[in-house]
């Protein structure tokens, strides 16, 4: 379900100019220089209301973050979240489409991508618009480093499904798959993201960690 349309979010996210990157392409290859140093970058695509995004900044100082979220709406109530919080130096935001971020980052400028509980357009003539079709894994193949990790959650059976062949057939290195993330050993370090909060007590979260290092020579 769609929040409904805030008229003052685009104005809202534009007084937050330091913080929110509506035309991000103009710091193409340098976002490091966004934040003045040369720690790892990490990216949320289509981070909703923020809590992954947040929490990972606050626990993992060393690590950039940049939430990707392509509603206005969304990223504004995101947004708000952080400025209510204690300062994150390591924390950006971004107003972008998942298909163009290719045109954003350059080529082996991420060290992790991170896919969670992203839409699954369960009709078949819409899969490819799902977040892990092959023309998607092009562009992070692109924009991660050799050894750069993509790690995926979802709580749906079908799209998990769809995700393993994609990333098979693209020919994808797997690191992890599990079928049943918070009742697996090893993943304490798991943060949830408002979404899972709400609704991993109905079923499994199933987690894929992938890499391209094989393919990229």
């Amino acid at each position: 379900m769609r929040l409904r349309n805030n008229p003052d979010a685009m104005p809202f996210l534009q007084e937050h100019a330091d913080l929110v990157f509506i035309n991000p392409r103009d710091h193409l290859g340098k976002w490091h220089e966004v934040f003045g140093n040369n720690n790892p970058i990490a990216i949320e695509i289509g981070m909703g209301k923020g809590d992954f995004i947040i929490e990972n900044a606050r626990r993992y100082p060393n690590i950039n973050f940049i939430g990707i979220e392509k509603y206005s709406t969304v990223l504004t109530i995101a947004v708000k979240k952080f400025l209510e919080m204690e300062t994150l130096p390591n924390l950006r935001f971004m107003k972008e489409d998942a298909a163009v971020l290719g045109e954003v980052f350059a080529e082996g400028e991420i060290d992790t991508v991170y896919l969670n509980f992203s839409d699954p357009w369960p009709k078949k003539r819409h899969s490819k618009r799902r977040l892990t079709y092959s023309s998607f894994l092009d562009v992070y193949k692109s924009i991660l480093k050799d050894e750069g990790h993509l790690i995926f959650k979802t709580d749906n059976r079908p799209f998990f499904e769809f995700s393993l062949v994609s990333m098979n057939n693209y020919g994808a290195r797997f690191h992890d798959v599990c079928l049943d993330l918070h009742h697996s050993e090893g993943y304490e370090d798991n943060v949830m993201t408002e979404y899972e909060k709400k609704f991993s007590p109905f079923g499994p979260i199933y987690r894929i960690d992938i890499d391209f290092g094989d393919m990229n020579g």
